[in-house]
């Protein structure tokens, strides 16, 4: 256990934080959850709005520290626990691939999925964020295609993310599931830490309803 205690995750099942979850299990790592009940609007209560004023999920807390954005946490969290390997280290020259992926789905992949999903416009050419939709699905195939992780042969914090996102956003028909895509989110979803965290939300899931 970390000298300044466990990892305090706010979380809602089956949410984003669902993925930090489930790295926290990769990492080996002590925490304590703090489950959250959206559909009840408990996020957008004043006592989760003082610990992240998005309302959003996740956010941990750690000796003090105080994190939230998706992405942060999984950099912050894996950096945490070297000794689990899901992250290069700095003078490791597989860090600036992996820091440009964790970067491309924030800035580049949930964007355009989202205007995906809600049918909307990209925007301009020089004002969206991400371009098209076919150019960022375009540069991730080549990206899963060399596979067979984000960074070649080491699997990582990045598909963590990458693989949660992508079996959700399938599931929804949100972004196609190409062969490449398929046998991806079958090599992220079948490990060990992601049917323990989906087996979790759905005890949580069943306890909030009963």
């Amino acid at each position: 256990m970390s000298e300044t205690g466990p990892i305090i995750l706010f979380h809602a099942p089956q949410s984003r934080s669902s993925g930090t979850l489930v790295l926290l299990e990769e990492l080996g790592a002590p925490y304590e959850l703090r489950v959250l009940n959206m559909k009840a609007g408990e996020n957008r209560e004043a006592a989760y709005l003082a610990v992240n004023p998005m309302g959003k999920v996740p956010a941990v807390l750690h000796g003090g520290v105080l994190v939230t954005e998706q992405i942060a946490i999984a950099i912050y969290l894996a950096d945490l626990f070297p000794e689990a390997a899901l992250a290069p280290p700095p003078e490791d020259p597989r860090r600036g691939p992996y820091l440009r992926w964790m970067a491309f789905y924030a800035g580049s992949f949930e964007p355009a999925a989202v205007d995906r999903a809600l049918k909307r416009d990209p925007g301009p050419q020089p004002m969206s964020p991400y371009g098209s939709f076919d150019a960022v699905m375009a540069v991730l195939a080549a990206q899963l295609k060399a596979g067979p992780f984000i960074l070649g042969e080491q699997f990582s914090a990045a598909d963590v993310l990458w693989g949660g996102a992508l079996r959700w956003m399938t599931m929804f028909g949100i972004v196609p599931e190409t062969p490449e895509i398929k046998a991806y989110i079958e090599r992220t979803a079948n490990r060990p830490a992601a049917q323990r965290v989906r087996e979790k939300d759905a005890e949580l899931v069943a306890a909030r309803s009963a």
